[in-house]
């Protein structure tokens, strides 16, 4: 379990964790424990010697060991075929082996303690009740102590030693001495070899690391050019926002569009709620402007992140709270002008907001006169309009005033009215944009879409295909986002 979920954690990075990715994931592990156990129960009935079965494990602890090194030049070349294909290679080529062999142990074990057919049943039983709760505990340990706290690649060295002290210690009690010096040496390697690799930072060409940490939502990454004119904000090698250190203003569009189109298509602004912290760029700028704002962000990881190096001051803001956005919303009794939705895991939006239940529950909250903005990566070009039509036709089924503005960039914005026909209550004020985002988001504001009628569906909690449908786009934006994190 720890080497399953902690792969589709390494992987997470360069293919995302869509369906596709922990299909793949699932879908290798169980085929290669099926091969573990069939292998393990053929070589028990040939010799039950268990030397044969701990120098597959150590066998596999090096494996996984060298998973960490080749992790990313892998993921990198599965980036040619589709996601799902890609996924699936990556998947097999890093994790396959090692599980198989470590899949090994069960029957192996059987045979070994195994004298007579009378006692297979209870052998049987005691292994995999044991076995299971061995899981048990890798699953609590790898979600909620290790994936938070450590680093992938120290989780999985870690991991590696542990497998191989094991063997170590076999080799110890039934060998005697002469092995034990060998297997020890080879888990301080592996050991120290993760302190090396931890110690050394990826060599960037145009940029300098300033902060890197792992969370329950990805990998976190603070990078500055060397100019030190601008500073990027990662999520799993994806850039999700870009910052000016020295003017303390984003230079995204996506951040003006969001607090823009709210103050534009709004009369009155006074409560606000953010559906997102991101790096606190768009719910410190309506505190501003004097709203008070009420944030909700389901990763606490990013908090000091936003603190340390985008200007993000918590005691600004009326709240914030740690929590999924629906469970809040249907736990909410305030009501607000506006509501912004801007959650995103890597290169899309959780499917589970999206939806005709989740615009409910936000229509539930708005006060009559208020707007809903949303920053969606999405496009209406035939072929690839279903996320896009879906969404417009979904959010057109709760609210009777739906309009799309987009710079033609990857992104359309969404301002969402009790008006059926959303019009400006005032005109957009572009005086507190950053230079470098003025051209982009002046053309996002005069550039309005109309979605095809007859295209999409409206997506229910009940029937939400986004993933599958709208898949390959989220492919060629993520690995164009990966490709250019690459570059830096």
């Amino acid at each position: 379990m720890v080497v399953e979920i902690l792969g589709a954690k390494m992987l997470s990075p360069f293919v995302g964790l869509s369906h596709f990715v922990w299909t793949a994931q699932i879908a290798v592990t169980l085929v290669a424990l099926a091969c573990g156990y069939y292998v393990g129960g053929k070589l028990a009935d040939r010799s039950q010697k268990l030397s044969v079965l701990y120098w597959a494990i150590a066998i596999a602890a090096c494996y996984l060991a060298l998973t960490v090194l080749i992790c990313e030049p892998v993921a990198y070349w599965c980036l040619d075929f589709n996601l799902a294909v890609g996924s699936l290679l990556a998947s097999a080529i890093l994790f396959f082996v090692p599980l198989a062999l470590l899949a090994m142990t069960g029957p192996y074990l059987v045979r070994v303690i195994t004298s007579s057919v009378t006692g297979v049943g209870g052998n049987v039983g005691r292994l995999t009740s044991i076995s299971t709760l061995g899981s048990f505990l890798g699953t609590m340990a790898i979600g909620y102590v290790m994936v938070p706290l450590l680093p992938n690649s120290t989780t999985m060295y870690l991991t590696a030693l542990t497998l191989m002290l094991v063997c170590a210690g076999f080799f110890v009690f039934f060998w005697g001495k002469a092995i034990a010096p060998v297997l020890t040496m080879l888990g301080v390697a592996l050991a120290m070899a993760g302190v090396l690799y931890q110690a050394k930072h990826r060599e960037y060409n145009y940029v300098t690391e300033a902060f890197r940490g792992n969370s329950h939502f990805g990998r976190l990454q603070v990078v500055d050019t060397t100019n030190g004119y601008t500073r990027f904000y990662m999520n799993d090698n994806l850039i999700q926002n870009t910052f000016d250190p020295r003017s303390g203003q984003s230079e995204s569009t996506f951040t003006y569009m969001l607090s823009g189109l709210a103050r534009a298509y709004t009369s009155n602004i006074n409560d606000v709620l953010c559906i997102g912290l991101g790096v606190g760029i768009v719910p410190m700028d309506f505190a501003r402007h004097g709203a008070k704002v009420d944030v909700v962000e389901i990763n606490p990881a990013v908090v000091p992140v936003a603190t340390k190096f985008f200007g993000f001051d918590k005691s600004k803001l009326n709240s914030l709270t740690l929590d999924d956005a629906r469970h809040y919303l249907n736990r909410c009794k305030k009501q607000y002008d506006v509501v912004v939705l801007d959650a995103f895991l890597g290169d899309s939006s959780p499917s589970h907001l999206l939806t005709r239940q989740a615009f409910q529950a936000i229509h539930k909250v708005l006060r009559p006169g208020g707007t809903l903005t949303i920053n969606a990566f999405a496009t209406l070009e035939e072929g690839k309009d279903f996320f896009g039509t879906s969404l417009n036709r979904t959010l057109k089924s709760v609210f009777p005033g739906v309009r799309m503005h987009s710079s033609n960039r990857g992104a359309i914005f969404f301002a969402v009215t009790e008006r059926p026909n959303p019009t400006f209550v005032r005109p957009p004020d572009f005086m507190y944009v950053h230079p470098d985002a003025l051209a982009e988001t002046e053309n996002a504001f005069a550039n309005i879409l109309e979605a095809p009628p007859d295209r999409g569906i409206i997506l229910t909690d009940d029937y939400n295909p986004v993933e599958f449908y709208d898949a390959k786009n989220r492919e060629e934006i993520r690995r164009r986002l990966a490709m250019g994190a690459r570059s830096m």
